[in-house]
């Protein structure tokens, strides 16, 4: 690492860099298995999730280069090689055929949701352990990205349970009093 004077010591500096490695493992595979499920969707719901997943993508190849760049400006390099990106990453590679189109959006919404598990544990460690607010805020920020795409995901399998009768199944939301649903 190179030395730098912005506050924070070498070895925050250090740690802070390994969160952020960790985050650029998952955010680049999982672009890989958006990526593939963009190439690999068949069926009805064909041209919203394949035009869902290129909007994500998209999203997700910036998040990589932002991840990327603070790793850059804290003075590291990040990390670059599909064998780091899999040792890193907390989320696995879903290999072998080719699922449905609901299994493929269930694998991203419950990869979107462990990328979120990590990157809060990541704000609470940046901010505690290593006094950076500035990267923390920068990953609560990409936290909220990942939110709202997993909830984007999670809305479209929602939709799809019907009973057999072509209603929906009764919600388990609850409002709270007064808010008509």
């Amino acid at each position: 690492m190179r030395k730098l004077n912005i506050g924070l010591t070498d070895e925050q500096r250090q740690g802070v860099c390994e969160l952020l490695n960790r985050d650029l493992a998952d955010v680049n595979l999982l672009l890989i298995k958006t990526k593939k499920y963009h190439w690999d969707v068949t069926g009805p719901e064909f041209r919203s999730l394949h035009q869902i997943w290129e909007e994500q993508y998209t999203i997700l190849n910036e998040t990589i280069d932002a991840i990327a760049e603070r790793v850059r400006a804290l003075g590291n390099f990040p990390i670059g090689t599909a064998e780091d990106f899999l040792k890193y990453a907390s989320i696995s590679e879903h290999t072998g055929a080719v699922p449905v189109a609901q299994k493929m959006v269930s694998n991203l919404v419950q990869d979107h949701e462990q990328v979120i598990r990590s990157l809060r544990e990541h704000v609470d460690q940046c901010s505690e352990n290593f006094h950076d607010e500035g990267t923390a805020d920068f990953l609560t920020g990409l936290m909220e990205q990942h939110e709202e795409m997993a909830w984007m995901l999670r809305s479209f399998i929602e939709g799809q349970a019907v009973q057999p009768d072509g209603e929906q199944p009764p919600s388990d939301v609850r409002f709270p009093a007064g808010v008509a649903n």
